[in-house]
């Protein structure tokens, strides 16, 4: 029963991360709340399903030859990489060194911020405005590096935060947002699986099923996504009925 809640938990959570991002919502609820993992455990070993995830889509964009980017742009794109990289390594070690009563309150919290986060819909705010000027390294650097401690601790939602951050701010396009965000995710996570690895807080099982799931959900939308285009609607419904369930159990447990 835990192998099939996981791995269709990694179905669905691999589909919405191909729409929209925060599918470690799904993932983390099912490994602390339905299998029962510790929190540290759960975090450990969801972070096997987002490197596969990661791995899966740097290859599709690098295939695309999305990353072949000229002159500052190029520069930009790889400094963002290192300076988010830089501060989940941070957020990893404050993660390993809270204790699971302290996650599984900020879990919870956490939830609450994405339901609003989802339901007001932040792609409507994803529109580049012409003429703008490239973040300043005064408020980049402190901003991404925020942001990675942020991924580095939890995950959960950091594909929102960070496409946010990137258009709205930092004013790239969509799709080449993406793409920075898909090579800051598998950057940081190849050392997060390392170190979660090493503390032996990986349930390796569960942890390949559901990246195996993830690979899958995230190849089978985009298939489906190509044909629908109410494929992202869809995605945010079930996110938010998975969120409200997710605080439910969190908050009342049964």
């Amino acid at each position: 029963m835990d192998y099939a809640i996981a791995l269709l938990g990694a179905l669905l959570a691999g589909g919405i991360n191909t729409l929209s991002g925060n599918g470690s919502a799904i993932t983390l609820t099912i490994l602390m709340e339905l299998i029962g993992l510790p929190p540290d455990v759960a975090n450990g070993t969801n972070r096997v399903g987002v490197l596969a995830n990661g791995i899966g889509g740097a290859t599709a964009f690098q295939r695309a030859g999305r990353f072949d980017q000229q002159g500052a742009k190029k520069k930009e794109m790889w400094q963002i990489v290192i300076i988010t990289t830089l501060g989940a390594i941070l957020g990893i070690c404050l993660s390993l060194n809270i204790s699971n009563a302290a996650y599984r309150a900020v879990f919870r919290y956490l939830l609450v911020v994405m339901l609003v986060v989802v339901l007001v819909k932040p792609k409507r705010w994803l529109v580049v405005p012409e003429n703008s000027r490239p973040l300043s390294l005064w408020v980049s650097v402190p901003l991404f590096f925020a942001l990675g401690v942020y991924g580095g601790f939890i995950q959960m939602g950091m594909g929102v935060f960070f496409l946010a951050i990137m258009v709205l701010a930092a004013h790239y396009e969509i799709i080449q947002a993406n793409v920075v965000k898909v090579l800051v995710v598998t950057a940081y996570t190849i050392i997060a699986v390392t170190i979660f690895a090493w503390r032996d807080l990986i349930v390796w099982r569960i942890g390949m099923l559901m990246a195996a799931g993830q690979l899958v959900g995230g190849f089978l939308t985009a298939r489906f996504a190509a044909d629908n285009p109410k494929a992202g609607l869809y995605a945010y419904r079930l996110l938010i009925v998975v969120i409200i369930g997710a605080i439910v159990k969190a908050f009342w447990p049964i």
